[in-house]
């Protein structure tokens, strides 16, 4: 069966429909202190309110490129995204693919006012451009002096000690403080690929692509990054190498850092995690994590 989400075409673009994500994230925890999700962290940063963590939108995606690409998608799909503004819980979502050529398209989220979420592409197979190519390869230049990030190098890696698997009803640490189980009662679009008893036609259940962020990230790497101080998504891309990514496996992850910069309010560093199956040794995938750390939110931080 897979999705059962009502996709509708609006000219060249499979659209779908509004769904209003859940805030998964007020209980995050990381160095010992609160995160950008926490609504009175994000007031004191200026926020309008605690985001929804970008990830979330992915689940968006995924019926529309399983729609135009079917199952292969889960397999050697890629979906790359820089984020626009932020979602606030109660607030709604819609999500759209528009095909630029048989393995590539551009995607987008907005609000139902409007107000852009996110772009970027989706695609298939390992040959095209991504949105994230381009943006990285545009920070690669000297970042100026830096104060939070200015520990790191790029080459930088760290491996997770053991490998990790996502169980049903593992708790995923003070990251991500729920278990997958707890995502699918929530999660905006159901799939029965994603569920014990489905029908995912790989045999066993799948993990969803936002889900795939959390498993490389649940066990945060140790770089040294000053602090206390507090972080946010820019971009963030997860490409299917050799997937599915498939619930209760175990996965080797090493992280790398293949990037530092900064702009006017944040100092930001660019990560690639990669998850090898610990029983194969196929590279199921790889996330690249952009993420920025507010200048405002580190103590002391020069004007």
């Amino acid at each position: 069966m897979g999705f059962d989400t009502a996709i509708t075409s609006d000219g060249d673009r499979l659209v779908g429909p509004l769904r209003a994500p859940a805030q998964m994230l007020a209980e995050q925890e990381y160095a010992g202190h609160t995160s950008v999700h926490d609504d009175a962290t994000a007031a004191g940063l200026g926020l309008d309110g605690a985001p929804i963590e970008g990830p979330t939108h992915f689940s968006q995606i995924d019926p529309l490129a399983v729609q135009h690409w079917g199952r292969v998608w889960f397999e050697n799909g890629c979906v790359s995204s820089h984020f626009l503004n932020m979602v606030v819980e109660g607030e709604q979502v819609r999500a759209a693919l528009e095909p630029a050529t048989p393995t590539l398209g551009r995607i987008g989220a907005e609000k139902a006012d409007g107000t852009p979420v996110l772009v970027g592409t989706a695609s298939i197979g390992h040959d095209d451009p991504t949105e994230l190519d381009g943006r990285r390869e545009r920070g690669l230049g000297d970042p100026g002096r830096l104060h939070i990030v200015d520990q790191l190098e790029i080459g930088m890696s760290e491996r997770v000690p053991e490998a990790v698997a996502m169980g049903f009803d593992d708790h995923n640490g003070n990251l991500y403080p729920f278990t997958l189980a707890q995502k699918l009662d929530t999660i905006t679009e159901r799939s029965s690929w994603y569920l014990a008893d489905g029908d995912s036609p790989w045999g066993r259940p799948i993990v969803p692509t936002e889900m795939v962020s959390v498993l490389a990230h649940r066990s945060n790497a140790h770089f040294p990054v000053r602090g206390p101080a507090i972080g946010l998504f820019i971009d963030l891309e997860v490409r299917y190498v050799d997937g599915p990514v498939f619930v209760d496996r175990p996965y080797r992850i090493e992280h790398t850092v293949v990037g530092v910069g900064q702009s006017k309010r944040v100092e930001s560093y660019w990560t690639e995690s990669t998850l090898t199956d610990d029983e194969t040794g196929a590279h199921a995938a790889t996330v690249l994590l952009h993420q920025g750390v507010f200048k405002a939110s580190y103590a002391g931080y020069p004007s």
